[in-house]
């Protein structure tokens, strides 16, 4: 798991530790993290494109360069 995602996690965890964790829960923390990532990274690919000449193009690139730049960085796949 992605440093980012644990640190995430962490947070989680930290509110569950009022209960006992184990292996399970951990597993669920972690995929609700990664959720997370995952939502953010469709939000950036939703962004629109405004223009409606060859500066689309470029608008579309960087808009997927960012939503790979979101999962690289916590290591999502």
């Amino acid at each position: 798991m992605n440093k980012r995602i644990e640190e995430l996690a962490q947070c989680n965890e930290r509110i569950l530790n009022f209960f006992q964790t184990g292996p399970v829960q951990r597993a669920a923390i972690e995929e609700f993290a990664e959720l997370i990532v995952r939502e953010c990274n469709r939000a950036v690919l939703e962004v629109p494109c405004y223009y409606k000449d060859y500066r689309s193009q470029i608008e579309e690139a960087v808009i997927n360069d960012c939503a790979r730049s979101v999962l690289e960085h916590f290591g999502v796949e």
